[in-house]
């Protein structure tokens, strides 16, 4: 199934996307028993997800540990965003003023979206706690990594309009397997990321098991799972979100999340 959220006139409800494009709207709950009414409704697209929470994984892809120069981690490298950075997909990322950064970065990834509380997961079992999987953009004013970040990247992260979602979630029975998808990113129509996720350092299973150890995933936890190689940082010369940019990720059987990229001047 592909669940979306709808903006309606009766305001924001959750629907399933059909192979003609049309909504159908779900009942029930998500995170338990739900079911497709098959009542067309339209609207337009938010964010699949109201996250309650939002962890984010750095340097878990091999090709891009070696394009930045830094020694693959041992343990996952674990930072969070606020809530409060999710963005619709066809909404504008906003670039902060200049003087607070002029670094912003895409970040093409694939979203875990947790389906129900998760405490203590089993690589046996990590995926069942999964209801499905989700395009994102990890956003990035990079010169808030370093030097201005005091060694943390959440600022940098977390900057309002900075994690684009969806356009759906994609459920778990429909990807047998999170770590065989390609994912890309197009900035004005040219490809700057091309990759797979079999790229991953610590796979989907590996990053529950460890973000679940003695900490609840409660349902709804978003977990971005890392970006590929090709990010504007890491390019010569740099490469950075500019006003008037259009940024598309692509992801293998979820689709594509786009949104273009404007001043807040503007």
């Amino acid at each position: 199934m592909r669940i979306a959220r709808l903006q309606t006139e009766n305001g924001p409800l959750f629907a399933n996307q059909n192979p003609d494009g049309s909504f159908t709207r779900l009942s029930g709950d998500i995170f338990g028993d739900f079911s497709d009414s098959g009542e067309i409704v339209e609207g337009s697209l938010l964010a699949p997800i109201a996250p309650s929470t939002i962890y984010c994984i750095g340097l878990n892809y091999r090709a891009h540990a070696e394009e930045t120069g830094k020694k693959v981690p041992e343990y996952p490298v674990v930072f969070m965003k606020s809530p409060t950075a999710v963005l619709d997909p066809g909404k504008p990322i906003l670039l902060p003023d200049p003087e607070v950064s002029d670094t912003v970065d895409y970040e093409a990834e694939i979203a875990i979206v947790m389906g129900k509380d998760c405490l203590n997961a089993s690589p046996e079992n990590a995926l069942d706690y999964v209801l499905g999987y989700t395009c994102a953009n990890d956003v990035s004013a990079r010169n808030w990594q370093s030097p201005r970040g005091g060694g943390q990247f959440c600022r940098a992260k977390t900057f309002d309009t900075f994690c684009p979602l969806g356009p759906v979630i994609v459920t778990s029975d429909e990807i047998e397997d999170p770590n065989q998808l390609s994912l890309s990113t197009h900035l004005n129509g040219k490809v700057m990321q091309d990759s797979s996720t079999s790229d991953m350092i610590f796979n989907v299973r590996e990053l529950i098991v460890f973000l679940s150890r003695d900490t609840t995933l409660a349902a709804g936890t978003i977990i971005l799972t890392g970006t590929p190689q090709g990010v504007g940082v890491a390019r010569n010369p740099p490469v950075y979100l500019s006003d008037g940019d259009q940024v598309d990720i692509q992801i293998e059987k979820i689709g594509t999340l786009s949104n273009p990229v404007r001043s807040r001047t503007n």
